[in-house]
């Protein structure tokens, strides 16, 4: 049986830290940025962690497989 395949797009937009955790870009934060205030603009450009623990197993499967 061939080996599997990770899923590039999902690659591209998760990364998986050193605890096992997924890591993911705010949505929002690329274009139409003199609309935002300026706090909402540097808060956007921060990464943050995926909380929801269904959809962290999924995406661990897509990205480590």
């Amino acid at each position: 049986m061939p080996k599997m395949k990770s899923h590039r797009g999902a690659c591209k937009r998760f990364k998986a830290t050193a605890s096992g955790r997924i890591k993911r870009e705010r949505m929002n934060g690329s274009h139409n940025l003199e609309k935002k205030n300026r706090k909402r603009t540097r808060r956007l450009h921060q990464s943050t962690m995926l909380d929801c623990t269904k959809k962290e197993r999924q995406i661990k499967r897509m990205i480590l497989a």
